[in-house]
């Protein structure tokens, strides 16, 4: 028997104890589970362990852990369900010695959480350490977070989650747990910093917390939405291993979930690629304020993993590598919340950019490539397509069924969006974020009122200005309606229409022009 595993485990390593052909059992260990890899199935059998955060103690806990598992994560299945990763909570029988997996459930003697196994290579970790994501892939990423958050429980007035003292509190525990770990100088004056800075941040944003609370943004999220815990499958990104465990920790704000998977996204290197999984998300979560407290949560997430990765190095022998390796992980991320936060010398720099072009000219093509090539700082695109609809309550994929200058394209409703652009703009700007604004700009006054912004915002302005052949932009047009997967809803004759009142780019405009 292998000394490091009960009895139980150990016997479960042995192929023969499978209802189904396999060749070899591979084990995994978490801190609150082992994980047996036998051919086509993973079974996930949780360890009787009693922590501050989770207690599977008794084995009725732990039957009760495993139903909470399949139930929360079943929320994250894809609509093929014979693609689905979880697929039952099984009792395991018989004895330690002589295991039988399922049987009758009033003689188990333990519980596992049987899965579909999926190759480790497509997990977004993995797939970002090999540089393989794409735009498309975000883009699915940030629609599949979006969707489920949009039918998540939501937390009533009466319910203990996500108010602004509970929020504080697990930001001052990662914080107070990294003063009693790390021990260095110059660590330390970073974790003093953030504390300073968190606080500050609490102090400003306990109003803004309470009130997304009240309109229901707190939400039964995932809790645990980093990269690893996300899978590539087939043409889209499905979630996997949200927290079961605790309900405080899965029970939050909803842009606590995105802001882990945004953080991550940076700590991998691939800042232009968060600023596309975040401006998708808010297009399709119609979220508005979460760009108020994003920050805050993507710091907290960071300094969750500095922590995590401070107590594993005092848990290893000084010296090793493998306690190098934790401290430098504890270090990478006390330095990315620092960054994250904008504190000195890393303070955002941010700027205005709108796009100006006729319906079918690529505007949302080129400014989400710009999105992606924003690595130095905070970015989010604000599109008048999602903008318009959102203020008459649809979904940006949604049809308005409005005509030709009427309904949400009338001249009323034409001048609400984008003044509500420019609102939405200015606040954007001074909160430090680089902020692209994708509308046709075809009037040379709408141009202006955003020029006049940035100058008084005191920060540059650039405009995107996207061409193309007339027979092209009608092409694009038609392929456009016939997908149906774009917020747009330009017809051929808006494109007409729009080619009689267009405003050319004045001399000083084209001057203050992006190169394509």
């Amino acid at each position: 028997m292998r000394p490091d595993v009960p009895p139980l485990i150990d016997a479960l390593l042995d192929p023969a104890r499978y209802p189904h052909p396999v060749d070899r059992v591979d084990l995994l260990q978490t801190h609150g589970a082992w994980v047996l890899l036998a051919g086509e199935r993973a079974y996930k059998i949780k360890k009787p362990v009693a922590l501050t955060f989770m207690d599977f103690s008794t084995l009725d806990r732990r039957r009760s852990a495993c139903a909470a598992e399949m139930r929360v994560n079943g929320r994250f299945a894809p609509v093929d369900q014979s693609a689905r990763i979880y697929l039952a909570a099984l009792p395991i029988t018989g004895t330690p010695q002589t295991p039988v997996i399922g049987g009758d459930p009033s003689q188990a003697i333990e519980w596992a959480v049987q899965m579909r196994r999926f190759p480790e290579t497509d997990r977004l970790d993995h797939v970002a350490a090999r540089g393989e994501l794409t735009l498309p892939m975000l883009q699915a990423l940030a629609r599949h977070v979006a969707d489920f958050q949009a039918t998540a429980a939501v937390a009533d007035a009466d319910s203990p989650w996500g108010r602004p003292d509970d929020v504080a509190g697990f930001a001052r525990d990662n914080l107070g747990s990294l003063r009693e770990t790390l021990s260095d100088t110059e660590d330390l004056r970073l974790v003093g910093a953030l504390s300073d800075w968190t606080e500050a941040m609490l102090r400003q944003l306990g109003p803004t917390l309470q009130q997304r609370r009240a309109e229901g943004r707190v939400r039964e999220g995932h809790g645990d939405l980093h990269l690893a815990n996300l899978l590539r499958l087939e043409d889209g990104v499905v979630a996997f291993d949200a927290i079961e465990f605790n309900d405080a920790l899965r029970w939050i704000d909803m842009a606590s979930d995105i802001a882990f998977t945004w953080m991550d996204l940076w700590h991998m290197g691939q800042v232009g690629l968060a600023n596309v999984l975040l401006s998708e998300w808010l297009d399709a979560s119609g979220d508005v304020s979460a760009p108020v407290v994003l920050p805050f949560f993507a710091v907290y997430r960071a300094l969750v993993r500095a922590k995590v990765a401070g107590i594993r190095w005092r848990q290893l022998d000084a010296g090793s590598d493998l306690a190098g390796q934790a401290l430098e992980a504890a270090r990478s991320y006390l330095r990315l919340a620092s960054r994250l936060a904008g504190l000195p010398p890393d303070a955002p720099t941010p700027c205005l950019v709108i796009t100006h072009g006729l319906s079918g000219s690529g505007k949302t093509w080129a400014s989400t490539r710009w999105l992606a090539a924003q690595a130095d700082g905070r970015a989010i695109r604000l599109r008048s397509d999602v903008e318009r609809k959102r203020l008459h309550g649809l979904a940006a994929l949604a049809a308005s069924g409005s005509g030709l200058n009427t309904g949400l394209y009338s001249a009323q409703a034409h001048g609400d969006t984008y003044a509500s652009l420019r609102s939405r703009t200015a606040e954007l700007l001074g909160q430090g974020w680089r902020v692209m604004v994708d509308a046709a700009f075809l009037r040379q006054h709408e141009r202006q009122a955003f020029a006049d912004l940035a100058r008084t915002q005191d920060v540059p302005f650039a405009i995107l200005a996207c061409e193309a052949p007339v027979e092209t932009l009608r092409e694009r047009i038609r392929a456009r309606q016939a997908a149906g997967s774009d917020a747009s809803e330009a017809t051929l004759a808006v494109l007409e229409q729009q080619l009689g009142w267009s405003e050319p780019l004045t001399d000083i405009e084209r001057a203050c022009t992006l190169p394509q």
